[in-house]
């Protein structure tokens, strides 16, 4: 595959690579998550599953397929501490972040090129704010759940664009947690897995081998990100992500999705279709955020 084209608009602007339009399959297909426990939905059961059992995840269905109708790049990684910092050092943002992690063996203070975490959906507005007024327009924004799931995909159908599984060194994510979630009601035991690291923090965005085929780099793990779109109990089965957009908008205050999954995760809340819940305030050290830029259709050029 040639490489999608990137650009960088201003010096303080994160680095864009622009996403080609098509359609997908919005969503998991039955049989996709490893999650044992019946703990989701108003049926949940509150029990391990057996050996056979599908696990259903309600908010991750029904799978439906959505036009990308809007054109857009979206960032390569998640945001910076050195860029949010950019923001706050010019009087854009107001929260200045507590860029640590607390370790097994103690607090670390993570880097300028680590995600910027601490900072919550409303702290995410101010940072678009600026950046717009960096530019001069009103095209950069959070991505909606369906360009962040879209982009995560990369063109792929499998739970991970990477394929079924994915490896420490192409995420970040919990080895104990992805132990505990292999197994079931007929081997409740914990399930090793010695090839797979447990890091109890994030990394810096170039690190790993971390990028999907269309360049875009922690997608998977490293720290969850916040979307645009509004939480719901099951997908709302919008068929255009302009549907999507427009549905974000009409809420004035929602729980927002947040994706991808994080350092203290397991390798099956990473998949592309899982989902969080985060309120518009929460500020967490494993939460952060990617942009998109929303780029003319050619007909109106």
């Amino acid at each position: 595959m040639n490489p999608l084209t990137a650009f960088k608009e201003c010096d303080a602007c994160p680095e864009m690579i622009v996403i080609p339009l098509g359609t997908f399959m919005m969503g998991a297909t039955p049989e996709e998550s490893r999650n044992p426990y019946d703990f989701y939905g108003e049926n949940a059961l509150g029990r391990m599953r057996g050996p056979d059992e599908l696990n259903i995840i309600p908010h991750e269905h029904p799978r439906h397929p959505v036009e990308m109708d809007i054109p857009y790049a979206i960032a390569r990684s998640e945001l910076t501490y050195a860029e949010w910092m950019a923001c706050v050092d010019d009087g854009g943002c107001s929260h200045n972040p507590d860029h640590r992690v607390l370790t097994p063996t103690g607090y670390v203070t993570l880097g300028p090129d680590h995600p910027v975490i601490d900072v919550s959906y409303l702290d995410s507005l101010e940072y678009v704010a600026w950046l717009n007024s960096q530019v001069g327009a009103e095209v950069y924004r959070l991505p909606t759940e369906a360009e962040w799931e879209y982009a995560a995909r990369a063109g792929t159908e499998t739970p991970f664009a990477q394929g079924e599984e994915l490896t420490s060194e192409q995420a970040n994510f919990s080895r104990g947690a992805t132990e505990n979630l292999l197994r079931n009601s007929e081997n409740p035991a914990r399930i090793p897995r010695p090839d797979l690291m447990e890091r109890d923090m994030p990394v810096p965005v170039g690190d790993l081998d971390a990028a999907n085929g269309w360049g875009l780099r922690h997608m998977s793990g490293n720290v969850a990100e916040l979307t645009l779109s509004c939480w719901s109990d099951e997908h709302i089965g919008l068929g255009t992500d302009s549907g999507y957009l427009a549905n974000a908008k009409a809420q004035a205050s929602c729980l927002r999705v947040s994706k991808g999954g994080d350092f203290g995760t397991a390798m099956d809340g990473l998949r592309s279709a899982a989902r969080n819940r985060p309120t518009e305030d929460s500020r967490r050290n494993y939460s952060g955020f990617r942009i998109v830029r929303e780029l003319a259709n050619k007909e109106d050029e």
